[in-house]
């Protein structure tokens, strides 16, 4: 099993879902991350006019490229506190599957949204 996965999943309320507020936003810088315990890169996310430009570490670097990430949308938790990472604060937490090798692959959008929309 991969690394991060469960076995059965809890059951929660749909009021418990609508606590999480999941939105897409676009990756507008990248920057190498090599204070981090594993590779990562620090991503600088442009989730629209409400919510900003928030940064977050995300531990990608095995199947993307920093020049590939740059305009691509994602989806991210946006209302977990800031997190300390090193020397560096994730303000956001950037969402993904991981595979039978524990690499992540981005949550994205199949088609261009609106910077900010929400996961419904």
């Amino acid at each position: 099993m991969a690394r991060g996965c469960y076995k059965t999943s809890m059951t929660i309320e749909y009021d418990d879902f609508l606590k999480i507020d999941i939105r897409v936003g676009t990756v507008i810088e990248v920057h190498d991350f090599p204070e981090a315990r594993r590779p990562a890169y620090k991503l600088v996310i442009d989730f629209g006019a409400d919510i900003g430009v928030k940064k977050s570490s995300a531990q990608i670097t095995e199947l993307y490229a920093a020049e590939d990430l740059v305009g691509k949308q994602i989806c991210a938790v946006v209302n977990f506190p800031p997190k300390q990472i090193w020397p560096f604060i994730s303000e956001v937490l950037v969402t993904g599957f991981g595979d039978d090798e524990g690499h992540i692959t981005l949550i994205e959008p199949n088609h261009k949204v609106p910077n900010g929309a929400r996961l419904h």
